[in-house]
């Protein structure tokens, strides 16, 4: 079926439910009002539907191949990659300074999530490209911005990150590519980096790579890392093109989903690079990239879930099978396809908020420079990336079943889904590597800011008490429970705290959906059916996910390898 780009939902979310009225307000953004955000979305949405959305089976069915070491990509995806380029997509909200439209990285969130939804595969080639662009932005020299920058953003060169070694996967301190500097003052990179996303392609003139590797003076782990920007064709002063760097692709991963992406293992002889930032601080520098491509992962698993959504309830509405009390003859009557579109829409629902309120909070920060709001959008990055890549697999998978077993069979298009999110759940850290940060990095406050968004909660369920009293009670008693279990929390032992990570990570994310489908009720009472199902049927699992974070990790080592039969 055809991709319907959800624009009420978005409008909606962000005037009634994620506060972006209050991005608008700000001098920064002052420009991002009611009119721009109709406009931009409603653009976005047409280049998806009708430009991105025919080459999503295209991809999957040609995949991107390497031929005489150069990548050949799937029938469209060129045409498709200058539309969005053309459009001025990949510079949303790079600075105007650098040649950018200077928007709201929510605005920039929402046509992400469209042309995620469109074409995965391909969409993942302006989010690498938007990463850069930023951390070049933020840690570059005033040269290569100038250089690389307007580049980008015109789509002209694309950009990548290379991290991952076959020894150094979420270890990143244990890689082994070294950078040499020569008597010019760029570096010469030697090493072999492996999952690099869009690695190369035949519609941009260069790929520029950001590439950790270690200076012969530093030290052992991440502390000792630096960041090279290392291009496939050495550029002129004058931005011209010149000689074929020492970079090349060595192969072609072969991959569950994803199939019209190129993932790459990559080979650096000596390349030429430039250094990115200071000496033994790349993992700074690249954290920027990484924390953009965080926000868009999780929005990827949002994109891959309304896509599913969309898929199998059009699948329900014209499948006849069976009969029900409603003798519509369609299976979208029978009890528990109605329950698994219910859970489908409601988790899309709390994963686009989420996401949007993280992105509503960077931009708060960026506009206002409030520690607060810079605080909340650390705390929501993580729960963001899980949760939003956990409801495209969950959704994708419901999706399936819907279809019974014509889910099974490729040609519907079902499977699909499922295929290519799941690798969302493990790319750019994988969720247990969130959650260790969630209990870990972002509560070295105490817990602070998760306080001070669970008093948000509360006093939300509150306001709600007098038009919404039994579901705003059970809003507001999952976030006590939260509030508990996490001054509990900041209380373990680190190696406690991790085990229970996972769980807790999932449950504060659960809540937070509670939450946001009661703003939505409270906003249009024709949304109360569906928050109804949300708090009462998705919500619920917050408490035995909290209940396993005072256990420990005492029960999980106890599982020796010879307790699991080895």
């Amino acid at each position: 079926m055809p991709y319907r780009a959800p624009l009420d939902d978005f409008h909606f979310v962000l005037s009634q439910v994620v506060g972006f009225g209050r991005v608008a307000a700000t001098d920064r953004f002052a420009d991002a009002g009611p009119e721009t955000v109709e406009a931009i979305l409603a653009e976005a949405a047409k280049l998806s539907e009708h430009t991105l959305a025919p080459l999503n089976r295209m991809g999957d069915k040609h995949p991107a191949r390497l031929e005489n070491g150069s990548v050949r990509t799937s029938p469209g995806f060129a045409e498709g990659f200058h539309a969005i380029a053309q459009g001025g997509w990949l510079g949303m909200s790079a600075s105007p300074a650098v040649g950018g439209m200077g928007l709201p990285i929510t605005l920039t969130t929402c046509v992400n999530e469209m042309m995620g939804s469109a074409c995965l595969a391909l969409q993942l080639n302006p989010l690498m490209t938007q990463g850069q662009i930023e951390a070049l932005e933020h840690h570059a020299s005033e040269a290569i911005k100038t250089l690389y920058i307007p580049k980008l953003i015109s789509g002209e060169w694309c950009g990548t990150m290379n991290l991952t070694e076959s020894q150094a996967g979420s270890d990143v301190g244990a890689l082994r590519t070294k950078a040499e500097r020569n008597d010019d003052g760029t570096y010469a990179i030697t090493g072999q980096k492996i999952y690099i996303s869009w690695a190369d392609s035949d519609f941009a003139q260069n790929i520029c790579h950001l590439v950790l590797a270690r200076l012969p003076d530093g030290g052992e782990g991440t502390k000792g890392i630096s960041l090279f920007m290392v291009p496939k064709i050495l550029p002129n002063p004058d931005g011209t093109l010149g000689a074929r760097n020492a970079v090349s692709v060595v192969s072609l991963e072969h991959k569950l989903g994803l199939h019209g992406s190129p993932t790459a293992v990559m080979q650096y002889d000596g390349a030429t690079g430039w250094m990115v930032g200071e000496p033994h601080k790349g993992m700074a520098a690249m954290f920027t990239m990484m924390n953009n491509a965080r926000l868009g992962v999780g929005v990827q698993g949002v994109s891959v879930a309304e896509g599913a959504f969309q898929h199998a309830l059009a699948y329900a509405l014209g499948r006849k099978q069976g009969r029900t009390a409603l003798g519509t003859g369609t299976i979208v009557d029978h009890a528990d396809v109605r329950r698994m579109l219910g859970l489908m829409k409601a988790q899309v629902f709390a994963a686009r908020c989420i996401a949007l309120s993280c992105a509503v909070s960077i931009d708060m920060a960026q506009a206002t420079g409030d520690a607060a709001w810079l605080a909340r959008a650390a705390l929501l990055t993580p729960i963001n990336k899980s949760f939003g890549t956990e409801t495209g697999i969950e959704v994708a998978q419901m999706g399936i079943q819907v279809h019974g077993g014509m889910g099974f069979i490729e040609e519907t298009g079902a499977a699909q889904f499922g295929r290519d999110v799941r690798v969302t759940a493990i790319y750019e850290g994988t969720n247990g590597i969130q959650a260790m940060d969630l209990v870990g990095r972002k509560m070295m406050d105490g817990g602070d800011a998760a306080f001070r968004l669970i008093d948000d909660l509360q006093a939300q369920a509150e306001a709600a008490r007098a038009v919404l009293p039994d579901l705003s009670q059970e809003v507001w008693a999952a976030a006590e429970a939260l509030r508990e279990t996490t001054e509990a929390l900041v209380g373990l032992a680190m190696d406690d705290r991790f085990a229970a990570a996972v769980p807790y990570q999932r449950a504060f994310a659960l809540v937070l959906a509670g939450h946001f489908h009661l703003k939505a009720a409270l906003a249009d009472p024709a949304r109360l059916p569906l928050a109804r199902l949300a708090i009462r049927r998705l919500m619920p699992d917050y408490a035995p996910l909290l209940g396993q974070v005072r256990e420990g990790a005492d029960s999980l080592y106890a599982l020796t390898p010879a307790a699991l039969g080895a």
